[in-house]
């Protein structure tokens, strides 16, 4: 996730300034980059990323404050549920951010973006806007993507591996 940060930086840094709509007008241009971008992908991925490291921060904490050894967290049923619960808890917040993800930014960034004007109270409604390496960004969104799937995936295996382990399946080492 950190150097999709990274990259996600040097691929959205300054879109707003290289958006350029038909008039290109600066008052035009922010109206219609606001329309197209309501939040920018690098906030927007920054928040995900802090809450869905809430539930896992929670549960280490209280283990921290309890003394609670890695062991020790299979022995007892309390300390088992109460970490399967945070996993659980962060795959619904991957779920839900994946989810506004799809209907913030889509899969796809067109070229062109056609930008209602109307409240501007401008002579014409809709306006085209030139994207900005609208490819690399189609690129990124895909990356993204695939990373919280991936992220998904590996906490719905940790889940079945700790409940194995608990049940007695997997010998813990």
């Amino acid at each position: 996730m950190f150097f999709l940060g990274v990259l996600g930086f040097a691929v959205y840094g300054n879109e707003a300034l290289h958006f350029s709509c038909d008039p290109d007008k600066r008052e035009v241009n922010l109206f219609c980059y606001n329309q197209f971008r309501p939040i920018t992908p690098q906030v927007f991925w920054a928040l995900q990323l802090v809450i869905v490291l809430v539930p896992g921060a929670f549960f280490h904490l209280y283990a921290a404050c309890k003394s609670i050894k890695q062991e020790d967290i299979l022995q007892k049923s309390s300390y088992t549920g109460f970490y399967i619960f945070s996993v659980f808890l962060r795959i619904v917040l991957e779920v839900v951010a994946f989810w506004l993800q799809i209907q913030l930014f889509g899969f796809k960034v067109n070229a062109i973006y056609m930008c209602d004007v109307g409240a501007l109270e401008k002579k014409f409604n809709i306006t085209r806007c030139m994207v900005p390496e609208h490819f690399e960004k189609t690129i990124f969104l895909i990356a993204m993507y695939t990373f919280t799937v991936i992220t998904v995936i590996l906490c719905v295996a940790e889940i079945f591996e700790i409940s194995c382990r608990r049940l007695g399946f997997l010998k813990t080492q």
